[in-house]
Parts: C-alpha cells; sequence; structure tokens
C-alpha cells in the first residue's frame, strides 16, 4: 500500500439481501475478518432496507465495521419520492455513502452535476462519500480513459475543502469489469488512480492528494485482489458480487492487510 494509507474493502450489496440475510452475512462476516480490523477499515453497504438491521448489528456487538448506504438525494427533505436525505443515512450511523456508481448512471440518470450534489451533501452530514468514476468499453478502446475519468473527477468533486478532499474515497470502477470477470491489468488499473490522485492534487494540493484514498472495483475476487492491492496508488477495493459470501469477502480483506 502506498503512504500512510489505511486500505479499505467495501461490499456494495447492491439489489441483493433482505434485511435479515443482511444482519446475518455481517455477523458471519464478524467471524472472519475481526483479526485485521486494526489494519484494514471494512465497510458494508446494503440496500437502504437493511441500514437499519445492519446499523444495530454494528452498534450491538460493538463491530469495527462501517456502515454505508449505496445512493442519497443531495436535499435534506422535500417532495422527493422514493430517495433518502443525508439525514435519514445520519440517524441509522451510516459512516459512508456511495455516490455516482455506474449502475446509478447508466440506469437512473445519475450525471457529474448530480454526483457533486451529493458529495457536498454528504459531507455537510458527516458521512463519507465513496464516489466512483469509471470508462465504458467503448472509451476504454479507443484510449479515452484517462480523458473521460478526469472530467468525472473534476466535475464531481469540485468546490470541496482542502480537509474534504483529504478525506475523500474514490472507487474506479471500469464499466467495462463491472460483474464481467474481465479486468484490466494492476498496472493499468494503477496509473488510472494515479491520475486521479494527481487530479485531485491539482484542484486541492499534495497532502490532499496523498491523503485521499482511491479504490480500486470491477470483478475483483480473491484470485485477483491481492495483486491490485501491491499497487501503490490502489488503496483497496469496492466488491461486488464477492462481498455477498463472507468467505471470499473476507479473503479479499484479508489481502488487503
Amino acid at each position: 500500500m502506498g503512504g500512510p494509507r489505511t486500505p479499505m474493502v467495501a461490499g456494495n450489496w447492491k439489489m441483493f439481501t433482505t434485511s435479515g440475510e443482511g444482519a446475518a452475512l455481517i455477523g458471519n462476516i464478524q467471524d472472519v475478518v475481526s483479526d485485521v480490523w486494526s489494519r484494514v477499515d471494512v465497510v458494508v453497504c446494503p440496500p437502504f432496507t437493511g441500514l437499519k438491521a445492519a446499523s444495530t448489528i454494528i452498534e450491538l456487538d460493538h463491530l469495527r465495521i462501517g456502515l454505508g448506504a449505496q445512493d442519497v438525494h443531495w436535499e435534506s427533505e422535500g417532495a422527493f419520492t422514493g430517495a433518502i436525505a443525508p439525514r435519514m443515512l445520519v440517524e441509522l450511523r451510516c459512516d459512508y455513502c456511495i455516490a455516482g456508481h455506474s449502475e446509478r448512471r447508466e440506469f437512473f440518470g445519475e450525471t457529474n452535476e448530480t454526483v457533486n450534489r451529493k458529495v457536498h451533501a454528504l459531507f455537510a452530514s458527516g458521512i463519507t462519500p465513496i464516489t466512483c468514476c469509471g470508462e465504458s468499453l467503448a472509451l476504454y478502446e479507443a484510449g479515452k480513459t484517462e480523458e473521460f475519468v478526469r472530467t468525472q473527477i473534476r466535475e464531481g468533486l469540485a468546490g470541496l475543502t482542502p480537509e474534504q478532499a483529504a478525506a475523500l474515497i474514490v472507487a474506479y470502477e471500469p464499466i467495462w469489469a463491472i460483474g464481467t470477470g474481465h479486468t484490466p491489468t494492476p498496472e493499468k488499473a494503477n496509473d488510472v488512480a494515479r491520475m486521479i490522485r494527481a487530479t485531485i492534487g491539482a484542484m486541492y494540493g499534495p497532502p490532499a492528494a496523498q491523503a485521499a484514498r482511491v479504490l480500486y472495483g470491477g470483478s475483483v475476487k480473491p484470485e485477483n485482489a491481492a495483486m491490485f492491492f501491491s499497487e501503490p496508488d490502489i488503496d483497496g477495493a469496492l466488491v461486488g458480487g464477492a462481498a455477498l459470501k463472507a468467505d471470499t469477502f473476507s479473503d479479499i480483506v484479508h489481502a488487503a492487510s
């Protein structure tokens, strides 16, 4: 791992697990990752319906597992049917929230502008955003990855303070790698992570760039996790399918330790 940044492994459960299934999964995760809590920040991001049960088990069992939501609205309240406000996540003791996942961008009209609004709203509420970026297969094949991702970072993370930028978690997830089993080489993923860090540095200064954590996501599994984590600018992973089983998630967490 590069520098003093604490590795992070966050599990994005997407639209899987009921409330009860999620609570059971957290119990199973607790049993297999507690030996590395001092070395890796472990985070779970259940669906909205599972946040209360997850928050309760984490609090009652004094678990060192961070709780994250998968999305948020930027307004504190209002006539936004189906949306969740930051203060609702605060009440459930959410530490983190994903912003701008490619599935939200593709299926729900998320843009760099709305991501930026969400990032500001989350920081204002004391929740750390896990801001996602990543390119499509067409952009990757056209050699436009860095140009596209740099724009996502500049627009999605505009207007922060250097202190907020230092606290950032950015997840680089090439869209063509999510759930496909295909991944960039660790070296190529690290090139993008380094560019993300350089872009943050140009916007908010070198100290913020060195402190911000950049995760890799997209078909991360026990077999390839250690290769990504060995790269100096990759500080962990945002894990999808492999986060839904305690043993595979545990193997990834241990690879980060």
